[in-house]
Order: structure tokens, then sequence, then C-alpha cells
């Protein structure tokens, strides 16, 4: 495979089309790929679509792929983008956001062994409009612009062939990069997540460039010099100096110098790579810019400077370790004993020099690293060469010589990594060195010598002083690169051979009597003695090595050739200027030094670089003063960091659009007029002002819509479409949900539709189906219609209602009613159904998705354990550090170990502990503030994970539920019950309850029979509210740096292992009836009845008394306690700004020393950790059902592991054995059964006979109950198609006379029995018996054993009826003397010894049964995109209708005055004496957003940057509802409710009207905002306003001037200036 850019060839080619309609498309040609694939990008939720279809998102040429789009016209393009690459892609809010690179420059074009580097010259944001109104704040529409303005063109390279994130050569492939180096991961991972990874490429930040070096016009040579900027401290300045919690240095940069002579076709190519790195150095350290300054203010932790030093160097050492890869060549060759680090250090080191700390922390922080003994076969050693005073007191000239006097030793210690790119792996017999052969090369690298380890330059900035000396040390390299080329850069010699034939060899004048000659086959250089008559392949007078180290700089530019370090030179100046531009905004400083060897470096030139130095000065500081912290968040967001603070309402992945375009209608949509179709526009998104007029007499309509995939439900999107008049919209919907049509389950009833604008979008959150029983027990829904409400949950939803979660839903009916009384047609507009799919796809193809389901599959819920009782044995409980340290570490392939986490400590807890000895042990330190991120904190199932599971083993399941709460409740208060609770203790409680797996309502089912009022233990209520709304603030602050800690350990993970645990958590919460022991504990915090031996005692950093495990506080107190003390000196600031940087401390602190509402904030963080872990708990179960319900109880044989092929894979010729050219047009998940159809015991399950054929499992079928005579299947297929038949295919399970059915097909578009066609009858056994390969033993090597049934002409349909009917008894085609087996088992190839059913054999010893393995159907499906009639609207019925105008208007009514109450969320309007009657009122849509991080992580082996380790959001488990109440003052001066609301999401302020049920007289209407308040917050960006507000809910939700009071008016009556108070 040549890897060579193609130069006439084909190119890889990316057209982003925009249809009319508004629908984006992808087309994405690579040059690698015969193929072009059509990417989908859904107008609604941005969710990117590809199924890989031929004919359907995959074709032959690029014009192919646009006229199927287009149908052909370029005129319905409203436009056209056309690139060269793919960057990346994300859903941000109401955009699809997609990153095109439209221009590159080929800046390395042909690297050793193929493959181009590109950089982006030009680049393209492509933003997709998206119809979603997902409520978003002003600031994160500004970042997201933002976003769009970072500068991405001639900063950023890429190789679509090859692995460059790695030293040359690299032994992975492009598919494997190394992570510190990907800038565009995060942007990449939808297309990873659709199977087309390689069609984004993975793109670096930083400079990449060649140049060809020679004489008199032959180029010799060719030098690239690669910088690969780290991501693992991303930012500008002034924001990213030192060292960060990643262990990661601001400016860091790999630089990679290559030499390489160019050869012929099919020639060895030799090259040479030498490495060094740039960056800040790599201790805990700033600057404070001032103005009024001429420098900044450096400064350096008081605290734990050297943090994570150790870390970095570690990463270094593991990276450039190539000990053990060097080949011996020679005897005398000696093994390299450890890993040289020299850190080159430029600083100014004078007295009273600002710098001058840095670098004594700098050398102190180098004798840490050695009395840490971490790096044990690893050298850091630190050089001080303080170059600016160097240059003051010597010149540059000496300040050079003085460089590569320290450089010497270092650098031939390091030495270069040297090798050969072999065009043909027949020739590896001849490598003596590593080789290296990867899939995207030909042929294969062998390297000769390796370069092990690394030289690191660094200045304040790692930029105008490294890039300086990084040069003249890196010309010293390329001057000895050349040199082993076989280039000499000599004057003396000069170019005056031909190089090309050299190969590895030294190029030095021969003696007398020798001669040089090249290889004819090989190209290698090798020498001839004619006085001796011998031959060598070594050059007889080798040159000295590294000889112009010892050089002065005279005698260096006198003996060199200058035209190759000029163009070296040259590189180096581009490449600082980058660096410069991405750290500071402006070009670099001091780049003439750079040109010191050519001729123009004069005294004029001198003076114009002083002027150009003072200009970038004043720039660099008006950029870092001015623009720095926008660059920071720009590079934050590409990075996909800190999302949860710059988009907080980001969805980690979009919704699925499954009404489309696989949904449809199953029954005709009731239209006005005759010549409509069948409504199934109103499920396109080809045309959004479709305005679909109903019957005038409909009383309500109801449509029942498929689905193109199973999901669970999530939202229904309505978009308002009216004419003249909006009273024509529907007032109310109901939406019921189901896998098949007679089983729907209400979801949501009188849902209030608003009257809108045209086009407006509105969203109706959908919960699971609720069972009555516990609506009628907890919820708001059991309280909404009370005057007395219960406590809003500000903590935490302490009545949440538990809905049921299906993975298998098919059909939604959404019924519409219309407004009161009124006889008018109601209209519609688009309907759409948002949802969350199973990742079917990656199960059936062994993709990671697929692994992921597995395992939730293979932990079925008798493997889980169950909770174990509060007072028996207490997750709580501490263990003692020799405890842990001696169990076994968790095995990952086993779901259940003996050693389990604790789900509330984090400790790993074995069944069988080692006994050790007491020692005490004083901790003052660990590996982290947060390392409950280490420990994997919690693991949750369904019913229960924990360790302690000796007490609960012999206790019955409903033991360990509501028995066992009641009993911890008793143990709380006491068994009389009297005492009211403490908050902690009700905390506790709740703890306990999600513990033990039981849901709110059954808490409180368990509560009210033993006559105890919930209310009365919900922690909401146990405080004031002003306090709540502190408390409450603090754990959202906890929340959003527990989440930045996450990031950071995943990010510090990148390159180096696992770090280790912590005894001490980040909650540490006791449990009930738990507490100190005494002992060496000098705290004694919570001293409780019963206690935890344990020896180990921490310091308190603060009182500095040693405390045990349970009088520690959290590791998350300390961060805590530092914000909060910031928050009150600041009067109250926003938790959330604080940087989860300053929590890099190892020390502990007692519950004593922390603040109280600290303490209570880190167990509200924990409450809302087990309940997000209980609401993943459920989405597993749901998960687990639904495989259950496709592939059977033993799921794990049927699913194809992660990185395991899947079984039966020949199948899948079988399949084009048995369908030839046409297409199986029913396979799940998107073709599925309509009705629900009875299965026998030990069958498989009934969706099996869709499943995909080479999931078939040789041992399984399905078969319907002996009872059941017939069995009526209503397929409904992937999309409308021509069907030419249906096939069965019956083995392994065969058929008999007396069970070989007789089949009945018939064929419909609707589900309307009237309607269908009927195709035709067949009995089995006389169509078996008159084919005789179909009778006898089946033969190896062919398709599994099948009926085909053909029909006489194709049709087209949706829906395929198949009814199976058993013979009858006495039937003359049964006999029951000799019952013959048709399709016989024996010697079936395809099915190992099972259970045969009776009826295998020839006589019968159980009732006949309906049976089958599979069921295809065969055809072709239609795949044009001509989009369905619309509506008629010519006939002048319906056209009138529209147009007709409204016959009364809404005017405002005129208030006295308004009086918003409790914190605003009830608002009083006062009307005036003789106020017309009110007919409704307007509200505008709240200015709010649902956050996605609502508590600290539950672990840290999820990525968060994955969307698919992620099944489901909470936000959508339990989505939070808003109700509006209305309620008015009667005579009585009693205030009666008159009507409620349930609200939409609707774009921010988008005005709704909502009409009362009836006029209203009154002279005071209240409004109460209801439901989950508690979620929803305000802007992160538009908070700093809001600082002084008491009030613990979001401003946006505030009632105050958001509600207009209206009344309808005919506008003639009411004149015409009345029409100027309209509403």
């Amino acid at each position: 495979m040549d890897m060579n850019p193609p130069v006439n060839g084909q190119k890889t080619s990316i057209v982003v089309v925009t249809l009319d309609s508004g629908e984006v498309y992808i087309i994405s040609s690579l040059f690698s790929r015969p193929d072009t694939q059509v990417i989908y990008i859904d107008p609604t939720t941005g969710f990117l679509r590809h199924s890989g279809k031929p004919g359907l998102d995959s074709f032959k040429s690029e014009r192919e792929a646009v006229d199927y789009i287009t149908n052909g016209s370029r005129g319905v393009s409203r436009s056209t983008v056309y690139g060269r690459a793919i960057l990346g892609y994300a859903v941000l809010g109401s955009f699809g956001m997609l990153l095109v690179a439209t221009k590159l420059n080929p800046s390395v074009p042909e690297l050793p062994g193929g493959g181009c580097v590109y950089t982006v010259v030009e680049s393209q944001w492509v933003k997709v409009p998206l119809h979603n109104p997902q409520a978003q704040g002003k600031g994160e529409v500004k970042n997201v612009q933002e976003l769009t303005e970072l500068d991405i063109d001639g900063k950023h390279y890429f190789c679509d062939t090859r692995d460059i994130t790695r030293p040359f050569p690299s032994r992975m492939p492009v598919g494997s990069p190394d992570e510190e180096f990907v800038w565009n991961r995060w942007l990449s991972l939808p297309f990873k997540n659709i199977g087309l990874a390689e069609h984004c490429v993975i793109l670096l930040q930083g400079f990449a460039e060649k140049r060809p070096f020679g004489s008199s016009g032959q180029r010799e040579g060719i030098v690239a010099l690669m910088a690969r900027r780290s991501r693992l401290h991303p930012g500008t300045r002034y924001l990213a100096r030192g060292i960060n919690s990643c262990s990661g240095t601001g400016n860091e940069v790999e630089c990679e110098q290559l030499v390489w002579t160019p050869k012929k076709h099919g020639q060895s190519i030799a090259f040479s790579s030498y490495i060094w790195r740039r960056g800040t150095i790599p201790i805990w350290w700033g600057a404070e810019l001032k103005m009024t300054a001429a420098e900044a203010e450096i400064y350096v932790a008081a605290k734990d400077p050297y943090k994570g030093s150790t870390e970095y160097y570690q990463r270094l050492s593991k990276r450039y370790d190539t000990r053990n890869l060097d080949a011996p060549v020679g005897e005398n060759q000696k093994k390299k004993a450890f890993v040289p680090i020299v850190c080159i250090n430029l600083l100014r080191s004078g007295e009273g020099k600002s710098e001058s700390i840095l670098v004594q922390h700098f050398e102190e922080s180098m004798n840490f690293i050695k009395s840490g003994g971490k790096l044990p076969y690893t050298r850091v050693h630190l050089i001080n060469y303080d170059w600016h005073a160097s240059v003051k007191l010597k010149g540059e000239q000496q300040t050079i010589e003085g460089l590569w006097m320290y450089l010497k030793s270092p650098t031939m210690a390091i030495g270069i990594s040297e090798g050969d790119y072999l065009p043909s792996r027949q020739r590896l017999k001849d490598c003596r060195g590593e080789v290296i052969c990867i899939d995207e090369v030909e042929g294969a690298f062998c390297l000769r010598s390796h370069q092990n380890g690394v030289i690191r330059f660094n200045c304040a900035d790692s930029l105008d002083r490294t890039n300086a000396a990084s040069f003249f040390g890196g010309l010293q390299v390329f001057v000895e690169q050349c040199r082993r080329l076989g280039i000499s850069l000599d004057t003396d010699i000069g170019y005056g051979y031909n190089s090309g034939s050299s190969h590895g060899g030294y190029n030095a004048p021969l003696p007398p009597g020798w001669e040089k000659r090249a290889d004819a086959v090989t190209g290698k250089s090798y020498y001839i003695d004619h006085n001796t008559k011998t031959t060598t392949w070594s050059h007889p007078c080798p040159d000295k090595p590294w000889k112009r180290l010892d050089m002065r700089f005279d005698e260096f530019k006198r003996s060199t050739i200058l035209s190759p370090v000029s163009e070296l030179a040259d590189l180096f100046l581009q490449q600082g200027d980058i660096h410069a531009t991405l750290y500071t905004g402006s070009k670099a400083m001091h780049s003439q030094v750079l040109n010191i060897f050519s001729e123009e470096s004069g005294a004029f030139k001198q003076f114009s670089a002083a002027q150009k130095n003072m200009k970038i000065t004043l720039q660099r500081r008006y950029k870092n003063a001015m623009v720095d912290s926008s660059r920071q968040k720009q590079l934050e967001m590409f990075l996909g960091m800190r999302l949860f603070k710059h988009l907080p309402s980001i969805p980690v992945q979009p919704l699925h659009a499954l009404s489309r375009p696989g949904g449809f209608f199953l029954k005709p949509v009731p239209s006005m007029s005759e010549s409509s179709n069948d409504g199934s526009s109103l499920l396109s998104v080809m045309r959004k002002d479709i305005t679909w007029l109903c019957p005038q007499d409909a009383d309500a309509v109801e449509l029942f819509i498929y689905l193109s995939e199973p999901c669970h439900v999530c939202q229904l999107l309505l978009t308002i479409s009216h004419g003249a008049d909006d009273l024509t919209c529907p007032s109310t919907v109901d939406v019921k949900t189901g896998r098949h049509i007679e089983d729907l389950k209400l979801v949501v009833e009188g849902a209030s539709i608003p009257r809108c604008a045209n086009g407006t979008n509105i969203l109706i959150p959908l919960p699971g189906p609720s069972s009555s029983e516990d609506m009628a027990i907890t919820g708001a829904g059991a309280r909404l219609h009370e005057k007395d409400t219960s406590s809003l949950s500000l903590l935490y939803d302490f009545e949440e209602l538990e809905g049921q979660l299906d993975f298998l839903t098919r059909v939604v009916s959404v019924t519409f009613y219309p407004a009161g009384s009124l006889k008018i047609p109601m209209t519609l507009g688009q309907i759409e159904v948002l949802g969350i799919s199973l990742p079917w796809k990656g199960m059936f193809t062994s993709e990671r998705t697929g692994g992921r389901l597995a395992e939730i599959a293979g932990k079925t819920k008798e493997d889980e354990v169950p909770f174990s009782s509060c007072s028996d044995s207490n997750p709580f409980a501490a263990k003692s550090l020799q405890t842990e340290t001696a169990s076994t570490p968790v095995q990952q392939n086993d779901p259940f170990p003996s050693n389990l986490l604790d789900l509330l400590t984090g400790e790993v807890s074995a069944s069988d502990p080692l006994s050790q000895p007491a020692v005490e042990c004083v901790t003052s330190g660990g590996s982290d503030m947060l390392d409950f991120l280490d420990q994997a904190v919690v693991q949750y199932s369904g019913a229960g994970t924990v360790p302690n599971m000796s007490s609960s083993q012999d206790k019955s399941p409903r033991e360990s539920g509501s028995h066992l709460y009641l009993n911890c409740l008793k143990s709380v208060i006491g068994p009389n019950m009297g005492r009211k609770l403490e908050f902690l203790e009700a905390m506790k409680l709740e703890i306990e309850r999600l513990r033990l797996n039981i849901s709110a309502a059954e808490r409180d089912r368990a509560l009210l029979s033993i006559g105890i009022d919930p209310a009365t233990i919900n922690p909401n209520s146990l405080h004031d509210e002003l306090y709540i709304g502190r408390l409450c603030r603090i754990a959202n602050a906890l929340a959003v740096l527990g989440q930045a800690s996450l990031e950071d350990k995943i990010i510090a993970s990148i390159g180096l292992e696992k770090v280790e645990n912590n005894v001490v958590d980040f909650w540490n919460i006791n449990g009930i009836d738990e507490g100190c022991n005494g002992g060496m504990c000098q705290v004694r915090a919570e001293v409780k009845k019963t206690s935890v031996a344990s020896s180990t005692v921490f310091l308190c950093l603060q009182c500095r008394k040693k405390a045990c495990k349970s009088c520690c506080a959290g590791r998350g107190a300390i961060l805590l306690s530092k914000s909060y003390s910031r928050d009150n000196a600041n009067g109250g600031g926003s938790l959330a700004d604080v940087s989860a940087t300053s929590i890099g401390s190892d020390q502990y602190m007692c519950k004593n020393c922390c603040n109280t509402i600290v303490l209570e904030a880190l167990i509200v963080d924990y409450v809302r950790v087990l309940v997000s872990l209980r609401r993943s708990s459920r989405v597993d179960d749901a998960c687990r059902e639904a495989l259950n319900e496709v592939f059977g109880s033993n799921i794990t044989n049927h699913l194809a592991l992660r990185g395991q092929p899947s079984p039966n894979t020949e199948d899948f010729n079988f399949l084009r054995q048995i369908l030839g050219q046409e297409e199986s047009l029913a396979e799940f998940p998107y073709a599925s059964f309509l009705h629900k159809v009875e299965t026998g015991t030990d069958s498989a399950p009934f969706l099996s006979l869709l499943t995909p054929l080479n999931l078939a499992s040789s041992n399984s079928y399905w078969k319907a109950p002996p009872s059941s005579s017939s069995v009526e299947a209503v397929i409904i297929l992937n999309t409308i198609s021509d069907v030419n038949s249906v096939i069965l295919l019956v083995s392994p399970c065969g058929y008999s006379d007396s069970d070989a059915p007789t089949v009945q097909i018939w064929a419909s578009n609707d589900i309307n029995k009237e309607a269908r066609t009927l195709m035709g009858k067949w009995d089995v056994q006389s169509f078996v018996r008159s084919s005789p390969e179909l009778y006898g033993p089946e033969k190896s090597g062919r398709a599994p054993r099948h009926i085909k049934f053909a029909f006489k002409n194709p049709i087209r349909c949706r829906i395929i009826w198949v009814t199976l009917r058993l013979p009858r008894l006495g039937s003359s085609s049964v006999s029951l003397d000799r019952n013959v087996n048709l399709l016989s088992l024996d010697e079936n190839p395809f099915a190992p010894p099972i259970p045969r059913r009776a009826s295998f054999g020839a006589t019968i010893e159980s009732e006949p049964c309906l049976h089958a393995k599979r069921i295809l159907v065969a055809g072709n499906s239609r795949r044009d995109k001509a989009l369905a009639s619309l509506q008629s609207v010519d006939s002048m019925s319906v056209r009138n209708w529209l147009d007709r105008p409204p016959r009364l208007n809404r005017f405002l009514i005129p208030l006295e005055a308004e009086r918003p109450m409790s914190n605003d969320l009830v608002l009083e309007l006062y009307l005036q004496p003789g106020s017309p009657l009110a007919s409704g009122f307007r509200l505008d849509a709240f200015n709010v957003i649902k956050p996605r991080v609502t508590h600290s992580p539950s672990s840290d082996v999820v990525d968060i940057w994955d969307p698919t380790s992620i099944i489901m959001e909470d936000r959508h488990v339990s989505p939070a509802v808003l109700y509006i109440q209305v309620s008015v003052l009667q005579d009585q001066y009693k205030m009666v409710t008159i009507a409620e609301y349930r609200l939409p999401e609707a774009r921010v302020g988008t005005q709704m009207y909502f009409d009362f049920p009836k006029q209203v007289q009154a002279r005071r209407v209240s409004f109460k905002l209801l439901g989950d308040v508690a979620a929803f917050v305000d802007d992160p960006a538009e908070t700093d306003d809001l600082t002084g507000r008491a009030s613990p809910f979001a401003a946006g939700l505030s009632l105050a001037n958001r509600i207009k009071l209206y009344y309808y008016a005919d506008p003639y009556e009411v004149g015409k200036w009345a029409s100027l108070s309209a509403v």
C-alpha cells in the first residue's frame, strides 16, 4: 500500500451540503478508501447518523452521493462547503458545530516510508441550527461563539496515514495516538461512536515543516522540524505556568528534528531523529501581572510546591526509555543503565532578579525528587545557565560556546535515533536492530540505535530564550545527523559527491588505493581496498563524531557550510513564532540571535530587532491583561474541558430523533381534506412549516407513531403551526408509550400546549410510566392540588417518583385536545419523538458499545449482592490501613470479585481479610486531595452491591428492604419513635434507605404503615430556608470542583500508571451508631456506641492532633473549607469560581476543625451521589431487561464481547446465499413486531426471530406454548419496501408431520386488517415433501435449512402479517402411527447436541407446538428521498380555514399592582376595579438552564469524554418539570385554585399564551410556580450580578414582570386605540 499523498490522483474530499429544508449532510471521501460515506446531521438534536448501508449512506463516488442527497438537482441545496479534512464535531446547545479544514498545506509531504503531514491553513466552523428548543443561557451562547473564534489556522497539523504523536517512526497505528498530543479527541468522539473514527483526523497543535538542503542545485538531504504541544496543561501565559494537577507544565512542547536522504522509489531510506522538550519549570508557581510594574510578580506555592513534579519526570522517563530496544552490535557495547533527563535552565539567577526564586526552588525540587525514590532508573540532572547574564557579560557568541560546553556530555550520552526504511519486508533479515512493522506502511523500519533520555530546555515562559538555546543545541545535533547520513557540512569537503547512494556510513577523504561504490541491488555503500583486494561496508577513516561541540563559534562558522544552517534557523524562527503566538498572542522576541550565522546580522539589524522586541512586549502586555481569560476558555472548550463551567447545560450526547426517518403513523391522520395523504409529512423534517388541518367536529385527535428504533422515550417535540388564528392549536396533549400497541401506558396527561407564534418549537419532557399506587403515596403528583404543598426539594429530590424505564418502546400514542368548547378544526405541526436507543449496532459488531452492554448483561440479579443491614455490618465502617494494603486487587474480568469496593467509604473489603499486627501509623500525607476518584467510591447495582454480606446472606430479600429501613429508623429515634430527627440523622437515614435499595414510594409506604408522616423526616425542611440555600450553594460548588478534579485525574493518567488509593475517601461519612473508639485518637468528634477498631491515625493540618478515620473529615472538606472561607471573605462570592488546582495538598482535617456547614455539604453531596447511582442502577436494569427480551437469558452467548468477534460470523455468507441480491427487510432493531405474542417455557424470546442471522445461537429457537394452535406475527419492516418473499429458517429445530404449520401471509401499510392484501397460503408439510433438498439430514457448508414463501408479484408495503397454524388432529396430512421427521436435526452441522423436541424423532413424546428459528423478509427497500405529498391546501375549504382572520384579539388588562413573594416564585396581580374578564395569561419562557453536573463524581473508572460510557443521563431518568398554579380571590376572601398548567420547555423569552378554563372576574389573581424548581439554575456566566441575592432559587425563575393578563375582544368593537394594548 502506497502511503504517499496522491499528487494527481484522488484526494480526501469533504463536502458539507445544506439543503433548503435545513438538513445537513457530510459527504466524506477518503483517498485511502474507494467508497464515499454520507453522514447525516439530525436537524433536531444534532446527532450524527450513519448506518453503512450501500445506496443509503455508502456510495461508490462523491458524485453519486451528492446526486442521491439532492435528488439529482443541485438547486435544492442552500449552501455547500468544500473541505479537505474533518477536524471535529460537537453539539453545543442550539447548534451543531462542525469544524472542517478547507485549505491544507502539505508541510511535510514525504515522510520516510510514506505519509504526508498537513498543516491546516484555513478552516471553517459550519454552524447547524437545531430545532431542539433547549434552554441555553446568554453566557453559553457567548461561549459557543468564542469557541468559533479560536485561532486554528497555521497552528495545527495532522497526518491521516501515520501516527505522528510519538517519535518517528511510531510503533503504533494511526488510530492509537498518544493522548497527550491529541487536541481534538473530544471533538472526534461523535465520529468514533458511529464507526467512522478514521473520517476525523487526529489533530496536533504546534508546528511541522520541512526544508531540503544542499549545494550546487543538488538536494542532498531533507530536515523536518515537528513540534507537538502537550495538552496536559493548556492555556495562556499568565494562566498556565508551572505544573498543574495533571502533572503537566505550561507551554510544554516536544520537538523532533528528523533528517533523511531522499532516494528513488524502491531504495532504502536512511534517517535520523532527535527529540528534545521545552516547557516552563515543573513546580507549582505563577506570576501576577500588574499593569503598573515593568515585570510580573513571580510567586511559588507555599504548600507542596513540588507536588506532581515526580510524576512529570516519570512520564518523561517512560516515554524516552529505550534501554531495552537497542540490539547488541558489538561485543564491547554495554547496556544503558539509566534514563538521563537533563534540564537546561536559562533563568536569571543573579541576586535581586525576580526569576532567582524559581532557580532556587528548581534546585530544591531536584533534591525532593531524588529523595522520593520513585525514579530508580532515571537520572534527572539540572544545569543552570543564565542566558541573559551571559549575553550581557560575554556577548552572544561566547554565550553560544558556553551552551555547547554544557550540552556536550548530555547530548552525546543521550544520543540520537538512527535507522533505515526498507521498502520490502523481505530484506528484514539484514536488519541489525529493532524492526518496526505497521499496517499503514508497506515496508518496515530498521532502527540501529535509539535515543535514550531527553534534554529539556526552559526559561520563565518557555519562549524566546528557550527557542534560541534549543536551536543552538539542535544545530550541533543536525550537523552530526548529516555526518552519520553521509552528508558532510564541512567546507573543505563540500558537496562534491553524490550521497544518494550512501547508506548510513561516514563521508571523509579515502586513503590512497581505496574506492567507494554502491551495491546495485540495495543501493548501500561499500568500500574497496585495492591494496589488499578486500571490501568492507565501513568507512576506513571515519570522521570524528560530535567534533563541532569542541569548536569555538568562529571555528564552527568558518568550517561549516551555512546554507543548511540557514534553512534550519528558518524552521526554528517559524516554530518560535507559532508557539509564542499560542502562548502569549504575539510573535517571539529576541529571535535575531538565530540569524547570527547570517552575513546580514549587523548593527542596523540589531537596532531593528530592538524596536521589534519593544513592540512585541507592549503587544504581549495588552493581550495578557485583556484577552488571556477568553483565550483560556477557548482552549478548554476545544479540548472538552470544564464544559460544566463554560457550557453547563450541554448533554454528554444528544438524544435520538426516533420518529424518523423510519417512523410512521400506524393509522392515517384524520384530515379535513379528502385528498390528503396519511399524514406522514407531520413526521418529516423537510417541511417545518406544514399545517395539518384536522376535522372540525373532532373532540380529540389520537395519533399512533411507530418509532424507527426501540428506545426509551424522553421528550415530545411539537412545532406550533396554525393559520391566521392561533386558537386552532390544541390546548392539551396526552402521551402514552409501550412496546406494542395493546400495552400502551400513560406517561403524561393534560400537558399544556400554549398559544405561540407560528413555527415555535416546544418541548414536553416525558417521564417513564408510574404506578398509580406510587403516585398516591409520594411525589408532587400526590400533593399538587393541595394547599399545603410539601417542602421544595432544594438539597435533593426527597419525593422522587420513579417511572418505568423501557428501552424497547416502539409505539407512542399522542392525543391532542382542542381548547374548551370551541368547535373549530385543530391545526397540527411537526411532531418528533426524542429518546435514547441502546447501541444495538455496537453489540452486533463487537464494538466498544457492545462490550459495555455485554458487561451489564452478564451481571444478572442473581449475581448481585444484597445490601447489608445498618445494624449488623455497616459499610461505613473504616478498615485499617494494613487490611487495605493486604487486600487482593479487584479482577477486572470478574464483575463480582471477592474484594468489592465499599459503597460508602470506597475501601477494599476482602471476604477473608488477612490479620495484621496492630502498628501505629501516624499519617500526615496522602496522594491527592480528591483521591476518592482513585478508589471508585461507589459501585451500585439494582439489588445493591456492598462488600459486607455475611449478615445478609441468610436474610430474605424483603428483609433487606423496608423492614430493615424501619429498624434503622427505630435505632435512631428509639422504639417509641417520638423524637424529632435532626438534619444529619435524617440524611444518614436516607443514606441507609438508598443503600437498602428502596424507592421513595416504598419508604413512604413503610412509614405510613407505622403512622409516621414522611414529611417529618424530610431533610429539606429540617433547616430554615436561608441556611438550606447556603448549604445548597456549597454542595453545588463541591460538585463542580469534584468534576474538575476527575477531569484532571483522567488527564494526569496519560502516560502514567494509576496512583495508589487513600484510606480516607472524599466524603468519609460515618454511619448510624458509628464513631470514634478512642484509643490513639485525640479528637473524638463522634463518639458512638459501636466503633471501628483502627490503628491508623492522621494528623490534622490545623489543630495538629491525631485523628482516627471516623473523626477525620472527608478529603473534600479541606477544599470546601478553603472555598467557604474565601466565600465569606468576599461577602458571598461564587464558590464555583474556585479552581480545582487549589486542592493539591496531602493533608487531613479533623471534624472539630471543620465548619459545620462544610460537613453537611459533604453529606448532601454524598446523598446526591447515591441518588444518581440508584438511577444508573435502574438504567442498567432496564438495559438488562431489554437484552433479555431480545437475546434470552443466556445473553453472553449471543452478544459480541469487547475485542472478540461475534459468534457465527460465517452466517454473513449464509445470509447472502439465502437472499441473493435482495435485502433483509425485517432485522431488529429497525424492524419489530406490532403485537405481543405468547411464548412457551424454555424458549428463545419472540424478538429473536428478527435478530441478525450472525447472532443465531445454534441451540436456541422460539416456540409457542403447546396450547396455542395458531400465532399471528405482525412484522413492521425497516422501511417501506418492495417485498418479494418471506423466508422461514428452521435449523436446528426442524419440523415433523404433527407440527409442520400452515403459513398465511398478508401485506399492508397500516394496521387496519380490512386494508391488507392476502399474498398466499402454504402448507409446510406438502411444501417440504415436494422439495427433496429440504428432507433428511443437513449438509455442512451450506446455508441453514429454510423455506421460502415467494410472492407471485412484489408488493410495496410496510407491514407483513404472518399467521402460523398447527395442523388439526385427524387431518389427512398427519399420521400418528408413523411420525416422519421432515427437517431432521441428525447430522446437522449447525447444531451441537441439545435437548431435542419430541417431534424430532419418529414418535411424539409431547404435544406439538409452533416454533421457528428466524423470519426473514426479502425484497428491496425504497431509497427515494421524495417527500410524501403534503396535505392539499388547494381546496377552498382548507384555504379558507387557514386564512380566516381571528374574530377576537387579545388585549392587555391593566394592573393596579403586582407583588412577588416567596423568592419570586409566587406572583400576585391586583386588578383595577371594572377590569374586563380575564381570559388567560402570557408567560415569557424562563431564562434558566438544567445543569448536567449536580454532584461529585461517584467513580474514576468512567471516561467522562466518552459518551458511550453513560447510557442515560440523570436529567432524562427523572426529568424536571415545572407547573404554574393559578388561584383567584373569591368573595369570601378565600383563594381558590382555578387551573394548573404543566409547562413545556421553550427558547428563552418565548411568549406563551395560556387560556383559563373559563373567564375570571376577580380583583386578585395569584400565580405560583411549582414542580422541580430546584433542578434549574442560572447561567454561571450571568451569576456575577447575583452574588448578593439571598434566594436559594434561580433568579431566572422569578415571576416578577413575567406574567401578563389578557382578555379577548373584537378589535372593531373596542376601537383602534385599544389595539395598542395588545398583549
